[in-house]
């Protein structure tokens, strides 16, 4: 029989050398939207973000959706051409100027054609990312919102004991200043940031990444950030055009600011 002591030994070896999830960066960027400060500026400041986040080297990027002004053949060419100057894999979130406010089938369809999935799943290092089409919680649309809400509650379960934890991207924020504030242009319904945040903090999101509102919005619901803003293409705040950068690790997670060089900004809406 094995001596309690060595065993003991044994046990705390195991966990001594157990492999700890090395820490990385990945960056955040919101609403390229090509067209909304002008299409050439916004295609330079998109050029502009693109050479200096291949500079830190992150892991990967994340786009929280408005890739475009108005989706057409010639913008998500544009989009897509300064897209593949990133050295890193770039994943995107649709927004309500990609698959417009109300969502069709055909609006889905082209962006699908076009850009490529509008809600999915990747994974790096020990943490699930979800992407998420927002415009399909925003607006009720027949069959595409009931299995967009299906596929997001059943990813969520079924990755709470497969990684540490969970980041969700999406376009809209949940809400801007508080959880319980009216529904409005900039926010989704109240019914649903209630169960998506009840969803989240049972399944151990630790963050949730939007865009849309054009100025820095960064709160806290419980431990689970909530940040969005800092568009490269044009802002409603005293912000200049930029980007984050997250860092995460096994118990932290920091996000910083990080300026478009050479770029001024326009706070006119």
């Amino acid at each position: 029989m094995i001596n309690k002591y060595l065993y003991l030994l044994i046990i705390v070896g195991f966990f001594a050398c157990k492999q700890v999830p090395p820490s990385f960066t990945f960056v955040q960027l919101c609403d390229t939207q090509l067209g909304m400060g002008g299409y050439e500026h916004d295609k330079a400041s998109f050029e502009q973000a693109v050479k200096q986040i291949n500079a830190l080297d992150p892991a990967f990027v994340v786009v929280c959706g408005d890739l475009v002004n108005d989706a057409s053949d010639s913008s998500f060419s544009d989009f897509n051409s300064i897209r593949e100057g990133f050295r890193m894999p770039c994943y995107l979130a649709s927004g309500n100027h990609d698959v417009g406010n109300l969502p069709t089938a055909q609006s889905l369809i082209y962006y699908r054609e076009k850009i490529g999935d509008d809600y999915y799943q990747f994974e790096y290092s020990d943490v699930a990312f979800l992407v998420t089409n927002t415009q399909l919680w925003k607006a009720e649309v027949p069959e595409e919102s009931q299995r967009h809400h299906d596929w997001f509650m059943e990813s969520l379960k079924a990755n709470k004991n497969k990684f540490q934890s969970q980041v969700v991207i999406g376009h809209y924020p949940l809400y801007i200043d508080s959880i319980s504030e009216e529904e409005a242009y900039f926010n989704l319904p109240s019914d649903k940031r209630f169960s998506l945040v009840e969803a989240f903090e049972q399944n151990h999101v630790r963050a949730y990444l939007s865009g849309h509102t054009h100025h820095r919005m960064i709160n806290q619901y419980n431990s689970i950030w909530m940040v969005g803003g800092d568009p490269t293409s044009k802002v409603f705040d005293e912000n200049p055009l930029g980007f984050r950068v997250w860092t995460v690790s096994a118990d932290t997670l920091l996000h910083d600011f990080v300026a478009l060089e050479g770029f001024e900004f326009s706070t006119e809406k």
